[in-house]
């Protein structure tokens, strides 16, 4: 059955100033039920990218939906309110309705054990709290589209692990779209079934997670801890671009699989074997994007991206 696309951006150019802050040539298409990741470094475009379908900042070429803005929700970086206020005051205002009239709204806050907060100043919550805050507001809009941009930003671990769990058990069996920028990998293998790959303002890939580990990585990728005796061990064996701490070890048959845990068991050696490491697949994909770069060749854009993903 086609799905609905839900949103398209095609051509899409943002300046600030005189330079180029990103470009999207080929179509990326988001549909009913996507949950799209969208990851890079520091200036990649990512949140610059939300802005724009938003937006919030002046931009070349076709951004279409056919979504209203109320049924699109956004949990933005920049989010602020009166600091002055009880916490309970600013989500009724804001909602336009009671919390003790409205069952969904109570049903959030107890998900999100936020009971404790209301009667708080917004200025006296912590970072998390003001995360869970901001969640809830935009889940009460039940929107069709949600993006969520660096929504546990900040916070440390345990709390970003409850917060995504909160969100996954949430959005599950549900057909809401999402966009979530995040660079927190194992986040996005939680909440994420597609990636938009972002470099430096330009779109290196998009696509199911799935099929981007496969084009990038294989079959499945051994990980291991870096050490000098792991590296001297496996020397002859091919590699994966992989962060300085880890090796990357591709594993494209069977056989060489079992080749490789054999050997890694023979010497008591500890692993992981993966098939949706979305680091392997950003590390591997900018990797690819790199050396076709430096070789000149597809110099103003990097791939071709599927009209229908």
């Amino acid at each position: 059955m086609e799905r609905e696309v839900l949103l398209s951006v095609e051509n899409l150019i943002v300046r600030y100033g005189k330079d180029i802050a990103l470009q999207i040539d080929s179509p990326i298409l988001i549909e009913e039920g996507d949950r799209v990741g969208i990851i890079g470094s520091n200036g990649a475009g990512k949140s610059t990218l939300i802005r724009s379908i938003l937006g919030l900042v002046n931009y070349q070429g076709s951004i279409r939906t056919r979504l209203t803005m109320e049924q699109i929700a956004t949990h933005m970086q920049f989010n602020e309110y009166t600091d002055a206020m009880a916490t309970r005051h600013i989500m009724e205002a804001i909602l336009q309705t009671k919390i003790s009239r409205n069952q969904r709204l109570q049903e959030l806050i107890q998900y999100f054990e936020f009971e404790d907060c209301l009667r708080k100043k917004y200025s006296r919550l912590s970072g998390g709290q003001k995360q869970r805050f901001t969640i809830i507001m935009v889940m009460m809009q039940d929107a069709q589209l949600t993006f969520y941009d660096e929504v546990t930003s900040g916070l440390d671990f345990e709390t970003r692990q409850k917060l995504v769990e909160k969100m996954v058990s949430w959005y599950q069996g549900k057909d809401a779209s999402l966009c979530i920028v995040s660079h927190y990998y194992e986040e996005l293998e939680q909440l994420a079934n597609k990636l938009l790959i972002l470099d430096k303002g330009r779109v290196i890939d998009y696509g199911k997670k799935e099929e981007l580990f496969r084009k990038y990585c294989g079959r499945a990728v051994i990980i291991l801890k870096y050490s000098k005796e792991k590296e001297a061990l496996f020397q002859s064996y091919e590699k994966l671009a992989s962060p300085a701490h880890l090796i990357a070890l591709p594993c494209e048959t069977e056989e060489k699989e079992r080749e490789l845990t054999s050997v890694l068991l023979a010497h008591n050696m500890d692993y992981t074997r993966s098939t949706t490491d979305i680091e392997m697949i950003y590390t591997n994909a900018k990797k690819r994007a790199e050396i076709r770069t430096s070789s000149g060749s597809d110099s103003n854009h990097l791939v071709q991206i599927s009209h229908k993903l």
